[in-house]
């Protein structure tokens, strides 16, 4: 049978619109002009989306062992959910609820997320479950929160960008990360706004605006103060805007003046008259915009840091106004949604607080339980997988839609956190690196098998429908957390209908903060997507957030009063460079899925060692040679990548891929102490040839 289905892309948090042509077994991606976000446009990864459906890309049977260390072997269903289900009740009458853990992922639909907390805290009952997306966007949420009260990773829509007098995005390359973006951008030149790039490497997003700064990784903090610090002190600041729409002005000017031009060149690198035509630029702009990614938000200090590039949005009044404001360029598929109900180790769903206790009675009444029987708040991701096998932390986990094995900060330690469990159950497409190590496996339906809501970085929430049939032997997760609810013996309801689960999310949400009350999979489908907050089927969405006032209880955006601090591990004697992670154009996060595309792999074969012309010549390193990258925490080998678009004191690495180029394996966990986001973006390394290195 032939069919066309309109559907979004399965990748990054843009989740462009995209038309799938099933002829039999064949499908094909199209083109869909008509969805506003991408307007038709698809990068390497969404135009191969479909290779990834093919059979032998993809896990068809569900897989256990009989014995630690033994091999995997094909299973019925029954067989493997008994398995588990045994395995979490003995896990819980000899250790306790809280050992047994759950582990998601912000590439699940809005329905999964929601049902996979609802399963954790009714069926489990226990507080260990979070996701990978806390190593992704919480630096940011938790800024948002403090600044605005809320948290919504683009406060207007994309086409707000090319609307703007001057915008600096800080940390983010999605010319490479989410290309079909860029339009937005180029759009922003020709109509005569500035573009300005922070990024210690002149990416080819860098290479597209009107001003580059290639600072010293982990020293964003500092370059936002100190632009404040001119914009205040060369009379830029809009006080009307500061005196009628915010509080806490004078504790962060306090602050910022004490980051003068030259301690910030000497911080960042940057040239004070470099600083000085940012912040004119900037501050003299009728309208302007930050939009901050990884790079400042992967770090110990990410949310102080976030923190003080809101300050200049408010500052100069450029928030709260069209065309002007803070935004973050929200990373995975669904990493906006799947912060907002439920999956996180402190929240329930709609954004709210686990610990609040209208926040559990509304829910709770949603759910049909008691609201004392809740858990509370547990442990952080990284807290979480550290904690794995030890005594207090988890010793059963199911893992769905994640890889930490690849995708977590001190890898080597991660993996043998892993193995230490008692059972790990992995629930995914594929045999990933983590279900190499699990005890069970469970095929998973695609997004093209399966209908559900995300939501993008633009708070957007939009429908992918189901295209195709799964293969047969494979399940939607929606049905597996069913079926395990079940046979753990809880008594609430756990429908595998997205959606019914979808009307029941909408429910828990009303009158939180993500308030999805007012949508519903047929005016998504007839609006191509519907903006939350949306509190009823009357309201029109909220495509522009705080145009009145901002979420907080007096209405006010609220300054940070932060200062510079270093990184929790800075370059010194025997790991003398900066080492700074990322991602390239071909491939996606830790790879699961864009590894097994041949096209994709063609274009990105392999991990690479990124270093300066210079920083080789005194290594005695030429072109393609391997290199050995060691920090406190493990050894990376890869081959050598010179180009003069990254610092002398940095090197790159990418980090798709496992095995001895894994970049992870490098990074430090080092955690934020408000958002525990680890500091993937910097830590302290030596380099050398690895032959040397052999042979020594």
């Amino acid at each position: 049978m032939t069919t066309t289905t309109d559907t979004h892309c399965p990748y990054c948090s843009l989740q462009c619109g995209m038309r799938l042509h099933a002829d039999g077994a064949q499908v094909e991606v199209l083109e869909r002009a008509d969805f506003p976000v991408n307007r038709g446009a698809l990068c390497g990864k969404g135009r191969s989306a479909a290779a990834v459906l093919a059979p032998g890309a993809r896990l068809t049977a569900p897989l256990l062992r009989d014995r630690r260390g033994g091999p995997l072997r094909a299973a019925g269903w029954g067989e493997a959910l008994d398995r588990i289900a045994q395995g979490f009740s003995a896990t819980r009458r000899a250790h306790g609820a809280d050992a047994v853990g759950v582990f998601g992922g912000g590439g699940l639909t809005n329905e999964k997320a929601y049902q996979l907390g609802k399963f954790a805290r009714v069926a489990l009952g226990t507080a260990s479950i979070d996701y990978n997306g806390r190593f992704c966007m919480s630096s940011a949420a938790a800024a948002h929160r403090i600044a605005f009260g809320l948290d919504r990773g683009l406060p207007f829509p994309l086409a707000d960008i090319p609307e703007t007098d001057c915008l600096i995005l800080v940390g983010a390359n999605p010319a490479e990360t989410m290309p079909p973006a860029m339009r937005y951008f180029r759009e922003l030149r020709e109509r005569g706004g500035k573009l300005i790039v922070v990024d210690p490497r002149r990416t080819p997003t860098a290479e597209q605006a009107d001003l580059h700064l290639q600072l010293r990784p982990g020293s964003d903090l500092a370059l936002a103060l100190g632009l404040l610090h001119l914009v205040i002190a060369d009379g830029l600041t809009d006080q009307e805007f500061i005196d009628a729409r915010t509080s806490g002005f004078e504790p962060a000017r306090a602050a910022a003046m004490a980051h003068w031009p030259e301690r910030v060149e000497r911080l960042t690198g940057i040239p004070v008259s470099q600083l000085l035509e940012v912040a004119h630029l900037f501050g003299r702009a009728a309208t302007g915009m930050v939009l901050t990614a990884r790079g400042p938000e992967q770090q110990s200090k990410g949310t102080d840091t976030v923190g003080a590039w809101i300050n200049l949005c408010l500052a100069t009044g450029k928030a709260g106004r069209r065309y002007s404001g803070y935004g973050c360029l929200t990373g995975q598929g669904n990493g906006q949604g799947g912060r907002e109900h439920g999956q996180k180790a402190d929240q329930l769903p709609g954004y709210r607080s686990i610990e609040d206790p209208a926040a559990r009675e509304h829910v709770a009444g949603v759910w049909g339980v008691d609201p004392d029987s809740l858990p509370r708040s547990g442990r952080s991701a990284y807290e979480l997988l550290d904690g794995l096998g030890q005594p207090g932390g988890v010793r059963a986990l199911l893992v769905m839609g994640s890889n930490p094995v690849v995708s977590a900060p001190h890898a080597g330690h991660v993996t043998e956190r892993l193995r230490a469990l008692d059972l790990l159950v992995v629930s995914d497409l594929v045999l990933s690196e983590t279900a190499q190590l699990a005890d069970v496996v469970l095929p998973t339906a695609q997004w093209a098998e399966e209908t559900g809501t995300t939501t993008n970085l633009e708070g957007r929430v939009i429908l992918r429908e189901r295209a195709l049939s799964a293969p047969e032997g494979v399940r939607t997760d929606l049905w597996v957390l069913r079926e395990l609810a079940g046979r753990l013996g809880s008594a609430s309801d756990f429908p595998d209908d997205p959606e019914l689960v979808f009307d029941e999310l909408r429910r828990a949400s009303a009158g939180g903060q993500a308030d999805y009350a007012g949508i519903d999979y047929r005016r998504i489908r007839a609006e191509d997507g519907v903006f939350w907050p949306c509190p009823d089927a009357g309201h029109p969405g909220t495509p522009r957030l705080f145009l009145d006032r901002f979420a907080t209880p007096d209405g006010r955006a609220r300054f940070a009063a932060v200062t510079h601090r270093p990184a929790a591990e800075e370059p010194a004697g025997d790991y003398p460079l900066y080492l700074t992670t990322g991602r390239v154009l071909a491939q996606y996060q830790s790879g699961a899925q864009t590894r097994r595309v041949p096209a994709l792999n063609a274009a990105a074969p392999g991990p690479f060692v990124e270093l300066h012309p210079r920083l080789a010549d005194r290594l005695g390193v030429v072109e393609g040679e391997l290199l050995a990258v060691t920090s406190r925490r493990g050894r990376a080998v890869a081959p050598a990548r010179i180009t003069g678009a990254i610092r002398q004191d940095t090197v790159f690495m990418p980090f798709h891929w496992p095995g001895p180029g894994r970049a992870n394996t490098l990074t430090n966990p080092a955690l934020d102490p408000t958002s525990k986001m680890p500091e993937f973006k910097l830590c302290a390394v030596r380099v050398e040839r690895a032959a040397a290195e052999v042979a020594s």
